[in-house]
Parts: structure tokens; C-alpha cells; sequence
């Protein structure tokens, strides 16, 4: 009996033309580390009195398919997260190409999601997943993944495979050797670890159905949150703090061969932060800031990533 395990897993992803169904073609295989997609549905215990002791049989809940998945931070495959996040990018050149996903679009796409299990077989298909949150860490060492966190419309199971031959990528991943953080175009110094977190804030259409699906996820106002822990060197966060202006802090990550990621967010904002002397070891500092749309923009923060993929 074949039994189903992580290292066989699959996964592949195409947008949709029409929400929450799959396109019969234009699937690519993704590369991730896990994911937490999947759809449940909880029992309700039964409230009745009169029967005795022994309670009565349980009553289905409402359905609810959603979950995370974990994606390396690549040169090609990337994009199709940050297409889920932004919506279509502005696309130029001529190879290498320069894609510009930027904030506040009112529509995002959808996208059909499979994960395969081949050795069962089991192949979950889910459909309608729109991006809620898209996060990740820079640190000084380790793998450098960010984690999607989506909300499906449902989810269908079958024993072959709905996405055909996917389409393959290069896979040309992104490390923390790779990155680099400035403020206002000067590179920032002395940090230590930064989080960046993206959101959509999405509303579910949570009517009722026959089927027991939503009939969307509906983006509402966006956020754009994370924190900066820095060795305490120098009073620069501390006085813009203290000043309530902005700043525009960019997250960029470069490799040998051309290819690059960066985030910039427009208009930054700190908090005064709190400076302890907790021991004889250097002091640090964190600040939880949050990005506004910038004026000068008309936006919250600009994603480019350019490689050698002609389109998403």
C-alpha cells in the first residue's frame, strides 16, 4: 500500500478567467516548502434535550477552504505571487524583462491552486483562491521563503490530475546574502532583521449556496506592516520617530546573474520605540512600523522583479 508523503508532493497554479473555475490549460509547477491549503468542515454538537444522556448525531457546519503556502523567493515563479497580490504588472524590455507590480488595485486575480499526491493518487483542486497576505523575513543567514496566505472559494478531489503537463520554470532562488535595505536611497546600517507583511485585508461573500461555497473575496483597504530591529548606533529612526515624517525604505535582493527583487514602501512611519538596557550586550531597538500611500506616488509601496519570463 503506497502511503502519501511530503518529498512526492506536487503543485500547480494557473490564473483564472473565470472565478472559481479552472482553466482547462496554462497550469506551471511551483516550487514550495509546505503548504496548509485545504478545505474543512467542522460538526456541530447537537443542542436537542429529551433523548437521554447519549446525544443525538452532529450537524454539518459551513465550509471553509483556505490556508498558506510557503514559496521560495525566486526569480521567476515569484511572480505569479506577487501577480495574486497586486494584480497584473507593467511589463517592459526586452529580456531581461522588468515587471512592476504596484499597490492599491481595485480587482485581483484568481487562481486555481492543485496539489497533487501522486502516490494515493489524491489531487485537490482549489479553485478561487485570491491572496489575502504575502510576508517574509530578511535576516543575516538561513533559507529565504515567504509564506502566502489565501482564501478559496472550494475544493474539488479527484484521482488524476485536472492541470495536465505544467509548465516548467528555472528555478533561480533569491538568499539573504543577496539583500539590502535603504532609507531614502542611502543604505541603512546596523540592522539586524526586518519583517515585511502585505495585506489585502479580503472580505468573503459569505451567501448562501446549495454548494456551501462563498461567492468571493472581495479586497478592502490594504495594509503594509513589519518591523526593523536595529543595533542602536545612531539616532537616525529614533528622531524620524520622534518627528512623525516619513521615510521610503526599499527591500531589494541581487543576484550575479541580473536578476533582482526589490520592495520599496513609499511612506514609511515609526513609532518612538521603547530602548532598554536589558545586560552588558550591545542595545538594541524594533520598530513596528506601517506604510501609508505617499503622495508623491499616489501609492503604498512598488514590487519590481525582473528576469527573463516575457509575461505573467
Amino acid at each position: 500500500m503506497a502511503r502519501a508523503q511530503g518529498a512526492r508532493a506536487q503543485m500547480a497554479l494557473a490564473f483564472e478567467t473565470t472565478y472559481g473555475t479552472p482553466p482547462l490549460s496554462g497550469f506551471t509547477r511551483m516550487p514550495f516548502a509546505s503548504t496548509t491549503l485545504g478545505a474543512e468542515q467542522p460538526l456541530l454538537s447537537s443542542e436537542l434535550l429529551g433523548y437521554g444522556r447519549d446525544p443525538l448525531a452532529p450537524v454539518k457546519d459551513a465550509v471553509t477552504a483556505d490556508g498558506d503556502v510557503v514559496v521560495p523567493i525566486d526569480a521567476e515563479a515569484f511572480g505569479f505571487w506577487l501577480k495574486a497580490a497586486f494584480g497584473d504588472p507593467v511589463t517592459t524590455g526586452t529580456g531581461p524583462y522588468t515587471h512592476e507590480f504596484r499597490s492599491g488595485s481595485w480587482t485581483l486575480p484568481s487562481i486555481s491552486i492543485e496539489t497533487g499526491m501522486p502516490e494515493m493518487p489524491r489531487y485537490a483542486m482549489y479553485s478561487g483562491c485570491v491572496l489575502d497576505q504575502l510576508s517574509w523575513q530578511m535576516q543575516r543567514s538561513g533559507l529565504l521563503t515567504a509564506t502566502a496566505r489565501l482564501v478559496a472559494q472550494g475544493e474539488t478531489i479527484a484521482a488524476a490530475s485536472g492541470a495536465g503537463t505544467p509548465d516548467e520554470l528555472s528555478l533561480q532562488r533569491f538568499g539573504h546574502f543577496n539583500g539590502a535595505i535603504s532609507r531614502d536611497g542611502v543604505a541603512l546600517g546596523n540592522v539586524v532583521s526586518a519583517e515585511i507583511t502585505y495585506a489585502n485585508n479580503l472580505d468573503r461573500i459569505e451567501t448562501i449556496r446549495a454548494d456551501g461555497k462563498i461567492d468571493g473575496a472581495d479586497p478592502s483597504i490594504a495594509a503594509l506592516t513589519g518591523r526593523i530591529e536595529v543595533r542602536f548606533a545612531d539616532q537616525t529612526l529614533v528622531a524620524q520617530a520622534q518627528t512623525g515624517d516619513p521615510c521610503e525604505i526599499a527591500f531589494a535582493y541581487t543576484l550575479p546573474s541580473g536578476e533582482s527583487f526589490s520592495f520599496t514602501a513609499h511612506a514609511v512611519y515609526l513609532p518612538r520605540p521603547r530602548i532598554e538596557i536589558p545586560g552588558p550586550q550591545g542595545i538594541q531597538a524594533s520598530f513596528d512600523w506601517q506604510a501609508a500611500r505617499a503622495e508623491t506616488t499616489g501609492r503604498m509601496c512598488t514590487t519590481v522583479l525582473v528576469n527573463s519570463v516575457a509575461t505573467y
